[in-house]
């Protein structure tokens, strides 16, 4: 007698990938600190320091300091960095005939896109370069919030969107560099990838603060908010979301073997 042997497909169960600090603990401190925040702001609180830091900057700011804060500034700029996610995502999706490689600047497009404009143009804040520039606003009229009389070009400066931007995009790139270099025989130091995460986004609060573009609480709520998308980005199992049959998979994992 001739045993017939069933076969099982057995698929890996869809779990949350892990992310530092663990927990969901510290996601809600960051939307509690970015909610604080926007409502101190609302109420007219934090202006002093805001203006503080602008009028120190502005008293010290020499041409090549104001040259260099500028040309590292570009650092945060969006679209350059969503271009080079995603060709990082086409380029490893191309080496693993995946899709899922692109998936993750998808995304982060999508949760920059539904977040930063929106809270910019509810919030309605001048930035601080309001009142020596066109719409030439009286100096305690660049600080509140909700100011919806304003053009809206005029009132879009909360939160900082280069800030955000440079969290979320830059983790995206160091999401998707240690695998791409694991194609090519290399393996990415943990280093790197930290200085790829960690300094290219407080060079950017930094030079938007100083450069009188963003108040220094833009910065952080761009600061808080960034961090919150990352840490969603990051908790996202690329390698086991469920894809249409006609979609390329690929039968290797990207991104947990990272």
């Amino acid at each position: 007698m001739v045993g017939v042997r069933e076969t099982t497909t057995v698929r890996r169960g869809l779990h949350l990938r892990p992310v530092r600090p663990a927990g969901w603990w510290f996601d809600a401190v960051l939307l509690v600190a970015l909610a604080g925040l926007t409502a101190a702001l609302a109420a007219g609180q934090l202006f002093g320091i805001d203006r503080a830091v602008f009028d120190w900057s502005q008293a010290h700011r020499p041409a090549a300091a104001h040259g260099a804060a500028v040309v590292l500034n570009y650092l945060g700029q969006g679209a350059p960095l969503t271009l080079i996610a995603l060709g990082l995502g086409v380029l490893l999706a191309v080496r693993l005939r995946s899709v899922r490689p692109v998936l993750p600047p998808v995304l982060a497009f999508g949760l920059t896109y539904l977040t930063i404009g929106p809270l910019k143009v509810w919030t309605a804040r001048p930035a601080p370069s309001a009142s020596v520039k066109e719409p030439f606003l009286p100096a305690e009229q660049t600080l509140p919030l909700f100011q919806e009389d304003l053009p809206l070009r005029f009132a879009q400066s909360y939160p900082s969107g280069h800030v955000t931007n440079a969290i979320v995009w830059y983790g995206v790139i160091a999401l998707l560099l240690a695998p791409l270099l694991r194609c090519y025989g290399r393996t990415a130091p943990p280093r790197l990838v930290t200085v790829i995460r960690v300094v290219p986004p407080l060079v950017v609060l930094t030079t938007t603060t100083y450069l009188g573009w963003h108040w220094l609480t833009d910065s952080v709520a761009g600061l808080l908010l960034g961090l919150l998308l990352d840490r969603l980005l990051h908790r996202v199992p690329w390698d086991d979301l469920p894809l249409p049959a006609w979609l390329p998979t690929g039968d290797r994992p990207f991104i947990s073997t990272t």
